[in-house]
């Protein structure tokens, strides 16, 4: 398997170089050459293992079509390690919780720092340890995080050789609980930059290091973000999972629902339609940064500022750059890398904004490739919390909340609606609070987490600076 720029820069490559890659040297996302598909015989087989031999052995089946390059026995031996339940609190890791007629939640949170990214981040851990103990090489990981990335990251890195994590995260706009998780660790390998901005400016000083091959060659910068290909290939698995506990048989199609800020998670999804996994629709949930459902709904894609970016209660998607988007454009658009590179690279650059309305392959969203979308309010999460709760005694964090809203607009009779959980509530008792009137539950190795002293720097939007902390920390 050989993955290629969606820019246009065809120098083929295998996995465990663009594992420690992240950004192509063009500024592309990598992506394979071509998705492998997935026959009826191979989905039944697929769905006897995930029932009989369990989420890990199934991990194993979807990676090995698109890594080739890890023997087969240390790949499996990987996945064990990593999805077991003693890291993810039940042997079936991602467990189908039936809400209302038609409407599912895939519980994704049940990993170490309670939301969905520790599913991929702790493979990518021991993928990063595995490979760089076979190179006998080091690894400097930087990252953005709007909330939930950051500290699944830091503890899936933290302890692990030859790797440290310098993780930017927007100051002061993430919610108590979020930056206790990332502040309160004092491992040596792991360091938090709290950045006077918001969320995009983190994601562009990441981006601008990648973009900048001498220093990150010198100091050997990879990026844990989504824009890496294997942290969106673990999320792939948990859509097939999520089919195989739905349905009975192949025949049947499934939906999802997935509350979106940066399109990696929902590009997983596309991902797995693209191989054959039988998905009806794909419904992207936004909050108040809407930049995504203006796309589906529009065909114009129109970055936000800084100024416009809204500080919702569900913080973990107040992003207005939605960087695995460009994924999905090149797959749209026929796999045309120049013309990718021409609205990400140079149109957004120019004018902030690109429009695919008139493009004929902009009705293909929804015809082909089973795209819908819609938005939440702050006023919406509280009404879903509230409701969620009292009728069916689930109780359900902002993000989820927003997947549940849009999720109920595009129900269709005879076709379960997976929404993917994306955090326990705890990480934003505010809202929690505000919907209900009382605390969601604590697991009890995070009582107190608030008040446990803190380890950040504090730095203005500057990339320069960046470099500098990073070149500081890794004489």
């Amino acid at each position: 398997m050989n993955y290629i720029s969606t820019r246009g820069d065809m120098s083929r490559k295998h996995f465990c170089e663009i594992l420690l890659e992240g950004l192509a040297p063009d500024g592309g996302l990598y992506l394979p050459e071509s998705y492998p598909h997935v026959d009826d015989a191979t989905l039944t087989r697929w769905r006897s293992v995930y029932h009989q031999e369990g989420y890990a052995e199934l991990a194993f089946e979807i990676l090995s079509l698109y890594i080739d390059d890890i023997p087969a026995p240390d790949l499996r031996s990987i996945c064990h390690k990593t999805y077991t339940a003693e890291v993810f609190g039940t042997g079936e890791i991602v467990p189908l919780r039936h809400l209302e007629n038609g409407l599912w939640l895939e519980a994704l949170s049940n990993g170490p720092t309670l939301a969905f990214k520790d599913l991929a981040m702790q493979l990518l851990g021991n993928l990063f340890e595995y490979e760089l103990a076979r190179r006998g090489e080091e690894l400097n990981i930087l990252g953005a995080t709007s909330g939930d990335t950051g500290s699944a990251a830091e503890y899936a890195m933290r302890g692990k050789k030859g790797v440290r994590v310098f993780m930017t995260s927007p100051a002061n706009r993430m919610s108590p609980f979020q930056q206790a998780q990332m502040f309160s660790l004092m491992d040596e390998n792991i360091h938090n930059i709290a950045v006077d901005g918001v969320f995009d400016d983190c994601q562009d000083m990441v981006k601008a290091v990648s973009n900048d091959l001498e220093f990150k060659r010198k100091y050997k910068i990879g990026t844990v973000n989504s824009i890496n290909w294997a942290r969106l290939l673990a999320q792939v698995v948990y859509y097939f999972a999520g089919y195989f506990q739905a349905t009975q048989n192949n025949t049947e199609k499934v939906s999802f629902a997935v509350p979106s800020g940066n399109f990696g998670n929902v590009c997983a999804g596309h991902v797995a339609r693209m191989m054959g996994l039988p998905i009806a629709k794909l419904v992207v949930a936004t909050n108040e940064n809407d930049v995504l459902d203006e796309f589906f709904k529009t065909g114009v894609y129109r970055v936000r500022s800084s100024v416009d970016t809204h500080e919702t209660s569900s913080p973990s998607m107040d992003i207005s750059k939605a960087s695995n988007f460009e994924r999905f454009v090149f797959d749209l658009l026929g796999r045309d890398g120049a013309r990718v590179k021409a609205l990400f690279g140079d149109a957004l650059a120019r004018t902030g904004r690109f429009d695919l309305s008139q493009h004929p392959a902009f009705n293909q969203t929804t015809l082909r490739y089973g795209f819908q979308s819609g938005q939440s309010s702050h006023a919406d999460r509280l009404a879903t919390i509230k409701d969620s709760f009292e009728r069916f005694g689930m109780l359900i964090d902002t993000h989820t909340a927003d997947g549940v809203k849009v999720a109920r607009e595009h129900l269709q009779p005879g076709v379960p609606m997976i929404v993917m959980e994306t955090a326990l509530p705890i990480k934003f008792a505010a809202t929690i609070v505000e919907a209900l009137g009382r605390e969601p539950d604590r697991p009890a190795k995070f009582v107190g987490i608030e008040a446990l002293p803190k380890r950040v720097t504090r730095m203005a939007a500057d990339v320069e600076a960046v470099k500098a902390y990073i070149a500081e920390h890794c004489a």
